[in-house]
């Protein structure tokens, strides 16, 4: 393969890319699970804009995979897998629609900054095409996640959401 990035820097852009795809899974996953478990006062807005954000979600998970394809990796593909590589943590329990919320907020964070991290390492490889893809998943989860945070009640920043330590 002979696409102007070195074996090793594709290597780690493409690592890289798979701990975004990963969070962006589980991301996509809870916001789902929420769309479908919501209930309250909130229940229509919460109900739409969880299935605006894991709609646009599950359409980014195609762009991020083939772009690990495209450096001539394998994507991940695996709950076991994105369970590894995520920062996230998954829901196994319904909470109410406000944990919901800092939960989503918590999570788009995450994402943004898994986007950021993955960005440096394509910005050092000179790898346009990933940087591109990461600005624009920056600005989309940096915005759902102010439109969530828009949210809550007392406009403050979300309760810390417990997040796994990333493995690298």
């Amino acid at each position: 393969m002979d696409i102007g990035i070195n074996d090793k820097d594709r290597a780690k852009i493409a690592d890289a890319l798979s701990h975004m795809l990963a969070d962006s899974y589980i991301l996509y996953l809870k916001t789902h699970n929420f769309h479908w478990n919501v209930t309250g006062p909130m229940f229509q807005t919460l109900h739409i804009m969880f299935m605006t954000q894991y709609t646009e979600l599950w359409n980014a998970l195609d762009l991020i995979a083939e772009r690990i394809r495209s450096l001539g990796h394998p994507a991940p593909g695996s709950y076991k897998r994105y369970v590894e590589l995520s920062t996230i943590e998954e829901e196994e329990s319904v909470p109410s629609a406000q944990n919901m919320i800092r939960q989503l907020v918590a999570g788009q964070e995450a994402v943004a900054r898994t986007a950021r991290a993955a960005f440096k390492v394509a910005d050092a490889a000179d790898d346009q095409p990933t940087a591109d893809l990461l600005t624009q998943r920056m600005e989309v989860h940096e915005k759902n996640a102010w439109m969530l945070r828009s949210l809550l009640e007392d406009g403050a920043a979300p309760a810390p959401v417990a997040a796994k330590k990333r493995k690298r």
